[in-house]
């Protein structure tokens, strides 16, 4: 420290003799009414100083200024973040509502285009596992559905209600290895019965010399007392005819998307 102030000592002995200089004559100025040559000296040795402090002060002021500018706009910043947040999240539900909205007015067109007394539900569980395919609604005896009815979507047939208690009803799907549906294809009138094989159907039955081909539409042949005829079950997907015995093999991928399901059907009988 004292080899420091004896480095320093004659600026800083300089900076005091300036700064006394500047006091008297702030102290002068206001008795006299002209500048003597002494506060002219001191003006001109005290000129340079003087514009050095100003300009740092100048720095110090428009940092300070920068510093309390930069603060507002980060909080502006967040402020805006999380507005940007809510909006999105508005816009998401706004979106999902649009999408639900159109799944049901196409099961109300559905609905109305086959004349079908049918009770609306939410598709509330799942369970897809290599024993069982079946699904929960959320629709029970409460509001008419009951044990065998058949459930759809605008897209075909889904499955038919295995369990109904008052508030929620049980599903097994087409897909699932118990299920068996009357079927048909749609171009050629060839009849069969449709088994699940997982995420596949399996057209049984259909005789090797009947024309099926990829791409035709397999429908619900009415029969059997659960579907009512007509309602699509899916497409050929895959054709195998062998040499030997009495049918062909039959692949057909479901037209309903399992994977998807949310809103369905449950058809009821009409009041007689």
């Amino acid at each position: 420290m004292r080899e420091l102030l004896r480095k320093f000592r004659p600026l800083i002995l300089g900076i005091c003799l300036v700064v006394a200089a500047l006091f008297l004559y702030s102290a002068n100025l206001r008795k006299k009414d002209q500048t003597s040559f002494f506060e002219q000296a001191v003006l001109t040795l005290a000129a340079p100083f003087l514009k050095t402090f100003d300009l740092a002060w100048e720095r110090v002021a428009a940092g300070w200024e920068g510093y309390l500018w930069l603060v507002d706009t980060a909080q502006d910043n967040e402020r805006l973040r999380e507005e940007n947040l809510l909006l999105k999240a508005e816009l998401e539900n706004l979106r999902e509502i649009r999408l639900t909205n159109e799944r049901l007015r196409e099961l109300l067109e559905f609905k109305e285009e086959f004349s079908l007394s049918a009770v609306p539900a939410r598709v509330i569980a799942a369970d897809s596992t290599t024993w069982s395919r079946t699904v929960l609604l959320d629709k029970g005896t409460r509001s008419g559905v009951r044990e065998g009815l058949p459930v759809v979507t605008p897209a075909g047939v889904v499955g038919r209600v295995i369990k109904a208690a008052p508030g929620e009803a049980r599903v097994l799907l087409i897909t699932d290895a118990a299920s068996a549906v009357a079927s048909l294809v749609q171009r050629t009138r060839t009849r069969g019965v449709c088994r699940g094989r997982g995420d596949a159907l399996m057209l049984e039955f259909a005789l090797r010399q009947e024309d099926v081909q990829v791409g035709d539409r397999v429908v619900t042949s009415g029969t059997g007392g659960v579907f009512p005829k007509g309602l699509l079950l899916g497409e050929v997907a895959r054709v195998e005819r062998g040499d030997f015995g009495l049918f062909q093999t039959v692949e057909i991928a479901p037209a309903a998307d399992f994977s998807r399901l949310e809103e369905v059907l449950v058809l009821v009988e009409d009041e007689p």
